[in-house]
């Protein structure tokens, strides 16, 4: 189920959205909402993918609602056109099956700040493979007594809970390796991160962890950005 708010009622009044309560719309009032900011004849239109998190939050709009949403939710999608006022959907998840789906008015700034092309994407999680398996056996310090302590088979479980997402037909081959070399990063680094096999002694470690996974998040996070980039552009163009 598909929840759907405006923050305000502003953004209510320019998008016909429900304000404050959501309405269980589905996913066609946000396609709606899309098609009116952003015509199929529009050679300028921004449609993108942000990914914020602490210390990586360039797109986003300073000190406003918006930005604090979608750096709590770690994701966003802005569309609209350069230098206009257009719309930010913040999705949180409610439920197993309910997803709500905040709209807010935001600034359109182009272009965005992309740390990767797609072949550099490709390239960096060859990279980032490596990485964070290596960053994972650098931690064995202290056992858990955990008896979920296989580290090998919660990476395949998370790599299978990552699998039943969907991609639109016709996404290109390179656009879905990259997406799954970061597929395979995030899970291992999700289990470094939470559920590692071994615990770190100190705080000290603890924090050298952090400084070990940090940049290796920022890659997954940029492969991500760069697989979806590519993805919308060649939509676009084929509209």
């Amino acid at each position: 189920m598909h929840l759907i708010a405006a923050a305000d009622d502003r953004t209510a009044g320019a998008t016909g959205l429900s304000w404050p309560s959501p309405r269980a719309d589905g996913v066609a009032a946000l396609l709606t909402a899309v098609r009116k900011h952003v015509p199929r004849t529009s050679a300028d239109a921004v449609i993108e993918l942000l990914l914020p998190a602490p210390g990586a939050v360039e797109n986003l709009p300073p000190n406003s609602d918006f930005a604090r949403a979608a750096l709590v939710a770690g994701q966003a999608v802005v569309v609209g056109h350069s230098d206009t006022t257009g719309l930010g959907f913040v999705p949180t998840v409610e439920g197993p099956d309910v997803l709500r789906w905040t709209v807010f008015s935001v600034p359109i700034t182009s272009p965005y700040v992309r740390e990767y092309s797609l072949g550099q994407a490709e390239y960096s999680m060859r990279d980032a493979v490596r990485g964070a398996a290596d960053a994972l056996g650098s931690m064995q310090v202290l056992p858990t007594r955990s008896a979920d302590g296989n580290a090998r088979a919660r990476i395949e479980s998370a790599m299978s809970e990552m699998a039943r997402h969907r991609y639109p037909d016709g996404t290109s081959e390179r656009v879905l390796r990259v997406m799954e070399s970061a597929d395979r990063v995030a899970a291992i680094l999700s289990v470094a991160q939470r559920h590692a096999p071994t615990e770190a002694p100190t705080a000290g470690a603890a924090a050298a962890r952090e400084d070990l996974l940090r940049p290796l998040w920022g890659a997954v996070r940029s492969a991500r950005l760069s697989a979806v980039a590519a993805t919308v552009q060649t939509c676009v163009q084929r509209t």
